[in-house]
């Protein structure tokens, strides 16, 4: 079996940009985040908003991200993001492909966490639950 991904295309609009009409940087990571919750919508056939009372947890946190940028974007491009998943026991690795006409533009990677809420409730790491993580497998 092989681990889903997901596929969807996001236009530029014109306030993603900078003075200098290019994307600005941070924007890329508010797709990455929607990229994460497009991938486990798919995965798991609900909204967000369905699986975390489906679930019963609090949601899945980043824990550490990163971004290599190697062409710029600019309004009106729609560039095509491919994102994919790697699981460990409470934790996974999202990796996200942001591609335009088929040249990769920008590569990114988060590492986050699946998490509850504590009796005091506070936030504690929980294993992702083996039904979720069976859903990923096409």
């Amino acid at each position: 079996m092989t681990p889903l991904t997901n596929t969807r295309t996001v236009r530029i609009e014109w306030g993603d940009c900078d003075p200098a009409g290019i994307i600005f940087y941070p924007r890329y990571f508010e797709i990455f985040d929607a990229s994460t919750a497009a991938l486990f919508e798919r995965a798991l056939g609900m909204t967000k908003f369905q699986y975390l009372a489906a679930y019963k947890f609090a949601g899945f946190p980043v824990l550490n991200t990163r971004g290599r940028f190697m062409k710029p974007t600019r309004f009106g491009d729609d560039v095509t993001v491919e994102s994919s998943i790697a699981f460990g026991t409470s934790s996974f690795e999202v990796n996200h492909r942001l591609s335009l006409n088929g040249a990769v533009v920008v590569e990114g990677e988060e590492k986050r966490v699946w998490v509850i809420r504590d009796a005091a409730g506070a936030l504690k790491s929980q294993a992702i639950p083996a039904e979720v993580i069976a859903k990923f497998k096409v």
